[in-house]
């Protein structure tokens, strides 16, 4: 078994992890603002009793900060993720993009399966797609500029050294 040919494998990508982890805690900061924009926007333009009942005002209550801290915990998890894939998985991104596709619509679902007015449900499940697309699609783009390509490694994956040429006599 030792004799059979396998073809060389070919260098892989290396990932600057700093780099990732640096841009998921932008997203994680990005999500979380996106979701106090979007309670506030909810609550102050159309009046809707996101997270809180009506008599709360704009800021509403507690709820609105642990639905922050949520969306930012979910970019640090979608970056550990990542890292994760690209580690150990072919095709990290394609796998990725599928979790948080249906990561995105589980969390669309969620207000479905409580009492909440319908127009809270409606708003809040709109709300949690806005935040799905963000962070996949900033820690996919985070991720996507973390990785160097093998040739730009040091003596790993440079251009094979052509051959000698053939000297004349013997062409």
């Amino acid at each position: 078994m030792s004799n059979v040919y396998r073809p060389p494998t070919p260098p892989q990508p290396v990932l600057n992890a700093g780099r990732l982890w640096a841009g998921g805690a932008a997203t994680a900061l990005v999500a979380a603002l996106i979701a106090i924009v979007g309670i506030l926007f909810g609550r102050g333009v159309f009046d809707v009793a996101v997270l809180a009942p009506k008599g709360k005002g704009a800021w509403g209550d507690a709820s609105t900060f642990w639905y922050a801290a949520g969306a930012a915990a979910a970019a640090l998890v979608a970056t550990g993720l990542i890292h994760v894939l690209i580690i150990t998985t072919p095709r990290p991104m394609r796998f990725f993009g599928w979790v948080i596709g249906l990561a995105t619509v589980a969390a669309m679902l969620l207000p479905f399966t409580t009492d909440e007015p319908r127009d809270s449900r409606w708003y809040t499940a709109g709300l949690n797609l806005v935040l799905g697309i963000a962070i996949g699609s900033l820690v996919a783009g985070v991720a996507k500029s973390s990785l160097r390509p093998p040739i730009m490694q040091s003596g790993v994956g440079l251009p094979p050294v052509p051959p000698p040429p053939i000297p004349p006599q013997y062409r």
